[in-house]
């Protein structure tokens, strides 16, 4: 059985004021029966870490380098972010790919880089409005899974976030049967590439998740969990939709 995954990205959000709903989801979620975490920005992972380390929330990075050291001004290495307290780092964000033009080969890197470090990597693919409008979304989706996973992808080292890009942040939500589609042939890749381990593999669901829709997606078969943008801000946002994986 996979254990199932709750996972907040933090984007480019939070100052130490808002460490404060990490301590109440701790306070609410004591003994949770599913994985949970939360990648800050790298501003706060040091000491959000600090805050979670002795509970059941994780912490990641939202990216790292594809080198472990060097003359990269802003970068930060996985060495790094694991030093910091990270445990897991998110790689291939569509916002990385559209905002910094970040390929499948550089999520490639990035991915190997991380796992070689110790970290667990939350690789994302995902098609945007007009791939999804022309009908290439299970072409796209195979296609960045193939370049963007490196063949070091174990079941425990790694994770897969499928994110329409089209529903993050807007409130579009795809259909429960387009989410099924797609993880079905997320999974069928995985398991024909990697055997086993791709069967172990947890893909989660990305694009808009809030408490108000959070079960019936979690019901769609093959969704191990959720990567949340904006509703992880908040304890009393992120610890519902945290409830309705419990009860999946």
């Amino acid at each position: 059985m996979r254990r199932k995954l709750a996972a907040g990205n933090w984007k480019m959000n939070g100052t130490a004021a808002d460490l404060t709903e990490v301590k109440a989801l701790i306070a609410a979620n004591p003994t949770p029966t599913v994985d949970l975490l939360l990648c800050p920005p790298a501003t706060l992972l040091s000491r959000m870490s600090d805050i979670t380390k002795d509970s059941a929330i994780a912490t990641g990075g939202q990216d790292c380098h594809m080198n472990g050291k060097g003359a990269h001004t802003g970068d930060i290495s996985a060495a790094m972010l694991k030093d910091a307290g990270a445990t897991y780092v998110i790689l291939g964000h569509s916002e990385r790919r559209a905002d910094h033009g970040e390929t499948d080969a550089i999520v490639h890197a990035k991915s190997e880089a991380a796992i070689s470090g110790g970290l667990i990597a939350v690789i994302c693919i995902g098609e945007t409005l007009d791939e999804r409008e022309s009908g290439a979304t299970l072409g796209v989706v195979e296609t960045q899974l193939s370049g963007s996973v490196p063949a070091t992808a174990t079941a425990a080292n790694t994770v897969i976030a499928y994110e329409p890009v089209w529903a993050i942040g807007t409130g579009k939500i795809p259909t429960l049967e387009q989410i099924a589609e797609v993880h079905a042939h997320i999974r069928t890749l995985l398991v024909t590439r990697f055997g086993e381990e791709g069967q172990g593999m947890r893909v989660l669901y990305g694009g808009s998740v809030k408490p108000s829709n959070a079960t019936e997606i979690f019901a769609v078969e093959d969704v191990d969990g959720a990567l949340v943008g904006g509703a992880s801000l908040k304890a009393a946002d992120f610890g519902p939709i945290i409830t309705a994986l419990e009860n999946a």
